[in-house]
């Protein structure tokens, strides 16, 4: 009989072999406190583990547990690591004040697993605050993950894909913002250029929600994965050539500018035999309540014309 036991900071799911996963036993770690990482700072000194650092103000111990953010680990080897530290000072330090402390640290970095469970848990909530219309939300996951260390230029595609995902034709301005904030992003860099990102946030945030077109997608993509390679009707296709012409090629095709209103009504445009399916169905928000009334008037038109 073996008995494994295994820690990972990532999750299960992904990294551990489906098989072993289903005969074992997981139990998630969740984050410390401050008050069981503030027991840990008061056990070290008890037991006079930091050599010869007898003391941590109270200042330094408060950036201690910040800095931790939940993490014993990092805790403890922030400790041994300023003990050397402090060792290494003339005279050596026995008291970690807090403007030492922050001298040796630098500005606080967040725990962060960039490209790990957290790194993607945040950029969804991210996602869902801006779906949801909830500007203050989106920023401040926003500011969460720019404060964690995220790449601001991972952070301006993602607003992209936000912009055609989640706001559509319900409000085309969306898109051109988020392209406009990458772009400005790419002159200024950070900080300046976060700015700009922070801007997109919250326009997108407010911004009429339309699903419309990304639906519209998957379902057209999904049509041409299981039917089959239709013909493209004649009167559809290109014809340049005289033998393309002869095999009646571009016959019969009517073209649109020189129809009344510019829409040729009754027009076929699917392969022949093809019951037309409706991929894109516009919602009752923004910019596609309008294109809604224009879709309307066009089939009926074409109903007139059939």
């Amino acid at each position: 009989l073996f008995t494994f036991i295994g820690a990972t900071t990532e999750n299960p799911s992904f990294e551990v072999n489906s098989a072993l996963l289903s005969r074992a036993a997981v139990y998630v770690l969740q984050p410390l406190d401050e008050g069981n990482l503030r027991e840990i700072v008061g056990v070290a000194l008890e037991r006079r583990a930091l050599d010869g650092v007898g003391e941590i103000a109270p200042e330094a111990v408060d950036r201690l547990v910040a800095y931790a953010d939940g993490d014993a680990r990092r805790l403890l080897n922030t400790l041994e690591s300023l003990s050397v530290a402090a060792g290494n000072e003339k005279p050596p330090l026995s008291t970690i004040s807090d403007a030492w402390l922050m001298k040796v640290l630098g500005e606080r970095m967040r725990r962060y697993d960039k490209g790990g469970e957290q790194f993607y848990d945040t950029i969804s909530a991210l996602h869902k605050s801006v779906r949801g219309s909830d500007p203050d939300a989106a920023l401040y996951w926003f500011m969460r993950m720019l404060d964690g260390g995220a790449e601001p230029r991972y952070m301006a595609r993602r607003l992209i894909r936000m912009a055609s995902e989640d706001i559509g034709l319900a409000d085309p301005r969306a898109l051109r913002l988020a392209l406009d904030a990458a772009e400005v992003y790419e002159r200024l860099g950070s900080p300046e250029g976060e700015l700009a990102l922070a801007q997109c946030v919250v326009y997108l945030a407010v911004a009429p929600k339309s699903n419309a077109v990304y639906k519209a997608f998957n379902e057209a993509k999904a049509l041409i994965k299981k039917d089959g390679t239709r013909p493209v009707p004649l009167h559809l296709r290109n014809a340049p050539t005289k033998l393309m012409k002869s095999l009646d090629y571009g016959k019969n095709y009517r073209y649109a500018h020189d129809e009344e209103d510019g829409f040729a009504a009754g027009e076929n445009y699917w392969p022949e035999g093809m019951t037309p399916p409706a991929f894109y169905r516009p919602v009752s928000r923004g910019l596609e309540v309008r294109i809604a009334d224009k879709l309307n008037e066009l089939k009926s038109k074409n109903n007139k014309k059939n």
